[in-house]
């Protein structure tokens, strides 16, 4: 419509400047009129097109006459017959028109691909509310597990319980990798620091356990499409580490981030791992699988009760994040699926 409407203003201007002076020139006539052999350049300066223009003493008309057709008329440029000046206003007025119609249809289409892009999005937003609702709609008596069918960087869990100040922690969960390369099951990130505490598994690369950005190579062996428990801890004293598989010690050591503590109010994601706070996924450290009974305990748990834990036993105390149905959102696909790998159900169906 721009490149429309600059075409049309050198011409719009042209004839409504023509129009005032065809006006001016035929009151100015009207009241004393005059042959044009009188003033033989009178005309000169009011001619619609200069470059049409020829000397004072040659004729505008052909047939001789300075004027043709009376005070009301001027030599049309380019044919030889008159203009006038009711023909020049209509020209004008319907130009004008024709601009109009043309800015009124654009504007109607404009708000026509307005109105399909927003129904799209609602429907979209719709679609994806309804997923998530019904993923979150059932009750699981036997209790649930988390799904992340696909590597993506939309696709994840929230715990909604707020994490304390920890000057020592153990995480424990039920881990079921589906393809090569674990992801991230557990990314804790604070304003002051988006790799507060994360456990994840490159594509090419070992487990590890991260700290205030220090890291620590997990020795474990994450094999694809069988559950597996999995256990870390961590102490500011001397910044000391153990992992645990399947209840049993696989490693440990010293040196992550010692005199460190975990800072509170942050924000505690499953399923990926945060460059930003609440964000910032990256597709190839995405979780591809499943997990179930995600715990944050607030201190060192003995290897017995890891040991416990892996044979699906409780260690309720001290724990900071509990998993339950209402305590977990998932958004982006992720879903919420009856039975984990210590109910009857899910026994039953391996």
């Amino acid at each position: 419509m721009g490149s429309n409407m600059s075409s049309w203003v050198p011409l719009l201007l042209a004839l409504l400047l023509l129009a005032a002076r065809l006006r001016f020139g035929a009151a100015e006539m009207r009241m004393e009129p005059m042959e044009a052999t009188d003033y033989p350049g009178a005309w000169s300066d009011i001619g619609p097109f200069p470059h049409n223009q020829s000397d004072t003493n040659t004729s505008r008309v052909p047939g001789g006459g300075g004027l043709s057709g009376g005070p009301g008329r001027l030599a049309e440029p380019g044919h030889g017959g008159p203009w006038r000046m009711e023909d020049l206003e209509g020209e004008l007025e319907r130009k004008v028109e024709l601009l109009e119609k043309e800015r009124k249809a654009l504007r109607l289409e404009t708000k026509k691909h307005r109105q399909e892009i927003d129904l799209g999005i609602n429907k979209l937003h719709h679609r994806i509310a309804g997923l998530e609702e019904g993923a979150s709609g059932h009750s699981f008596p036997e209790g649930y597990r988390l799904s992340f069918p696909s590597r993506t960087n939309y696709m994840y869990a929230l715990v909604k319980h707020p994490v304390p100040e920890l000057q020592a922690l153990t995480v424990c969960l039920w881990l079921r990798p589906t393809e090569g390369g674990t992801g991230t099951p557990l990314s804790y990130a604070v304003p002051e620091q988006v790799n507060e505490l994360v456990l994840l598994q490159g594509l090419h690369t070992p487990a590890e356990l991260v700290v205030n950005d220090q890291v620590a190579q997990l020795p474990l062996n994450l094999s694809r499409g069988n559950w597996q428990h999995i256990c870390v801890s961590w102490s500011q004293r001397g910044g000391a580490w153990q992992a645990y598989q399947g209840g049993k010690l696989r490693g440990e050591g010293r040196g992550l981030a010692p005199g460190h503590h975990i800072r509170p109010g942050g924000v505690l994601i499953l399923g990926q791992e945060q460059d930003s706070l609440g964000g910032g996924f990256d597709s190839s450290q995405a979780l591809v699988g499943e997990l179930s009974q995600v715990g944050l305990w607030e201190r060192v748990l003995t290897p017995t009760q890891v040991a416990s834990l892996a044979r699906c036993g409780r260690v309720p105390q001290g724990r900071v994040a509990p998993w339950t149905e209402k305590g977990v959102e998932v958004y982006g696909g992720a879903t919420k699926n009856p039975g984990e790998p210590c109910s009857k159900h899910s026994r039953s169906s391996q």
